[in-house]
């Protein structure tokens, strides 16, 4: 109730860019970040900070592709990827914490969702171009690290082409790993691998499932 308090007097205007990026860091590194993400949409917080995020909720997709149908589920099953996938022991005497890099780059994958025209839904072709300016504005807004801004909009970009590696042209594999930064930065790439693994398996019944594609992009 205080929460809602909070967001319905318009307090959140006031908060430090530096101070709402702390928080979401920080939230993004735990175990749970679609907790951060469920509780900040039930008190009105996620549409005052996270705009582009909330519009995600009560967007269909393809049951084909997308069990789960709404895209704001499918977000909420990627965070829980995402932190599963890269969660470790970061330094010696240290608390485990997930890759807070890659679970930014998960919530933030599918943004061109949330502007697909309703005369076209489910279907989302082209989302992944028209996430771009999202991301770009969200990292902005939110004063967030250059490192994730970058592997945010690789992510959001080249995931489909991620998923699609077995039927690439040879070209188009080049093309990718170029614009990646695979050839340069291998820290980043892999972090790359995992937010797309993630979104793989962050559908309903594919929890489990396995994700080639992976070692055929490390290889």
């Amino acid at each position: 109730d205080l929460m809602r308090q909070i967001v319905e007097e318009g307090e959140l205007a006031h908060l430090p860019a530096e101070r709402v990026w702390l928080e979401t860091d920080r939230a993004l590194a735990e175990r749970r970040p679609d907790v951060f993400i469920e509780v900040l949409r039930a008190c009105g917080a996620l549409a005052a900070l996270l705009p582009e995020v909330d519009a995600l909720f009560g967007v269909p997709q393809k049951v084909q592709h997308h069990p789960e149908v709404d895209t704001g589920a499918h977000l909420l099953l990627v965070l829980q990827r995402a932190a599963e996938l890269t969660w470790q022991q970061a330094d010696r005497g240290s608390r485990p914490r997930a890759n807070s890099r890659v679970v930014f780059a998960a919530l933030t994958h599918d943004l061109g969702k949330g502007v697909t025209p309703g005369d076209v839904l489910p279907s989302h072709r082209g989302h992944e171009r028209a996430g771009l300016p999202l991301v770009r504005s969200l990292c902005e807004r939110l004063k967030a690290p250059n490192t994730y801004r970058d592997l945010a909009l690789i992510v959001c970009e080249h995931h489909l082409n991620c998923h699609r590696a077995f039927e690439l042209r040879p070209a188009t594999v080049l093309r990718l790993l170029e614009q990646t930064g695979a050839l340069r930065d291998a820290t980043r790439f892999e972090e790359f691998l995992l937010a797309c693994e993630a979104d793989a398996r962050g559908r309903m019944g594919h929890e489990n499932s396995p994700y080639p594609q992976a070692d055929y992009w490390r290889e």
